[in-house]
């Protein structure tokens, strides 16, 4: 799980793996050919709950596909935060899956350094969004 800033600016709030990457002549992903420079700004491993808030906000948001696993999503200020609130009151959703392990069930700070790191990138000007991989 990972959370990026970029100066880009994309054309929906989800699914846009297309225009980071770009598509090969078939129209396939091009992994290989990143065309926007991204930065990660933070990592989690094994955060099950947080991938569940993200991927309750994935699908408010308008995201399309059934299994959310590296589909990306904007983060906006007011979604950081939400998550704020939802950290700092312990009500992240409780997720489970195959490869996620076990959220800690104290607050995570480092969850709340990332929102002000991400809060800080958005008021530069930044795009934020939140990918994964498992």
């Amino acid at each position: 799980m990972y959370a990026y800033k970029t100066k880009a600016k994309f054309t929906k709030d989800t699914d846009f793996t297309d225009e980071i990457y770009g598509k090969t002549e078939d129209g396939e992903i091009d992994y290989a050919n990143q065309v926007v420079d991204i930065e990660e700004i933070a990592y989690w491993r094994k955060h099950p709950d947080l991938h569940g808030w993200m991927e309750d906000l994935y699908q408010k948001t308008g995201g399309t596909e059934a299994s959310f696993n590296g589909d990306p999503l904007v983060l906006t200020e007011d979604d950081l935060d939400e998550l704020k609130i939802t950290v700092l009151t312990g009500k992240l959703p409780s997720t489970t899956g195959f490869f996620f392990g076990t959220s800690r069930e104290e607050i995570n700070f480092a969850d709340l350094e990332f929102i002000e790191k991400a809060k800080e990138a958005i008021g530069k000007g930044y795009t934020v969004y939140y990918d994964s991989s498992w």
